[in-house]
C-alpha cells in the first residue's frame, strides 16, 4: 500500500513553495530570462525605492539572513551592486543596468503571476495569499513554539 502520510504543515508550505518556483522558473527560462524567483522579493523592493537590506526586509516577508543570501548571489549575477550612503549607514544597494533591464521585463510576468494565483484560488476555493498573511500575521503576535508549548499543555 502506498498511502501518504499525513503532512506536517511544514511539509506542505515547502511542497508549494517548490511546486510554484518550479513552474515559476519554467516560465523565465521559456521567455529567454535568466532569473531566480527567490530574487523577486528584493527585485520589488528596489524597486519600489529600498536601498539596503534592513529596507528590503522592511518590505518583504523574509529574514535578514534569507535577504543577505540572495543579495549576494545576486550581485555574483551582476544584477544589484553596493554603494556607499552618506548617512553613516554601512552601504546601499541599487540595481545594475543588467538588473534594470531585467525589472523592465518582470513586470510584465509579476501581473500575470498574480493573475495565475487568483486563477488557482478561485479554483480552490480559498483566499490563499490572504490566509499565508494572516498566518504570518498570527506568528509573529505568537510564534509556533509558544503554541506548541500551550498545545502539549492542553493534554
Amino acid at each position: 500500500m502506498n498511502e501518504k502520510t499525513r503532512p506536517g504543515l511544514g511539509e506542505l508550505l515547502r511542497y508549494v513553495g517548490e511546486l510554484v518556483e518550479q513552474g515559476s522558473e519554467d516560465c523565465y527560462r521559456t521567455l529567454g530570462l535568466d532569473y531566480r524567483p527567490r530574487y523577486t522579493p528584493v527585485m520589488r523592493a528596489l524597486s519600489a525605492g529600498a536601498e539596503t537590506v534592513t529596507e528590503i526586509v522592511a518590505r518583504s516577508y523574509l529574514t535578514q539572513g534569507a535577504i543577505s543570501q540572495t543579495v549576494a548571489l545576486m550581485a555574483r549575477d551582476g544584477l544589484i551592486e553596493h554603494h556607499a550612503l552618506g548617512d553613516g549607514r554601512k552601504n546601499g544597494i541599487h540595481l545594475t543596468p543588467k538588473g534594470r533591464n531585467l525589472l523592465a521585463k518582470l513586470v510584465r510576468q509579476w501581473d500575470t503571476i498574480y493573475r495565475a494565483i487568483e486563477a488557482l484560488e478561485n479554483e480552490t476555493g480559498f483566499p490563499l495569499l490572504r490566509a499565508l498573511e494572516e498566518t504570518a500575521r498570527a506568528l509573529e503576535r505568537k510564534g509556533f513554539a509558544e503554541r506548541l508549548r500551550e498545545a502539549d499543555g492542553e493534554r
